[in-house]
């Protein structure tokens, strides 16, 4: 199945307790049906000291999110938007903004 979200993506968090924050997708999990997306679901880590120059304590680390929390920010209208494809005259398939109609991959 083809990815509706892509790395670099600007999304839209619709569900979770993140719920209204916007980022980009930074990692797609795809085995997982998850994305790591920046500034959303920051989870602290606690971490042992790894050897003489790496000191231990509490690091602030994205979490995974879900694909289905997700919705794609539409670049032209900057809203969120269903995820469509279109195949063009060349063969190339591309991601399409539903609700504009616009297409995301150029």
């Amino acid at each position: 199945m083809a990815a509706r979200i892509k790395k670099g993506d600007k999304v839209l968090v619709i569900s979770g307790a993140s719920k209204g924050n916007r980022g980009e997708v930074l990692r797609v999990l795809p085995k997982e049906d998850r994305a790591v997306v920046q500034g959303v679901a920051v989870a602290k880590i606690h971490t042992k000291p790894k050897g003489m120059g790496q000191p231990g304590g509490i690091v602030e680390r994205e979490a995974a999110v879900h694909l289905s929390n997700l919705a794609l920010i539409d670049p032209s209208t900057d809203k969120p938007t269903k995820v469509g494809f279109r195949v063009l005259d060349g063969g190339r398939k591309v991601r399409v903004a539903r609700k504009s109609g616009t297409a995301i991959d150029g």
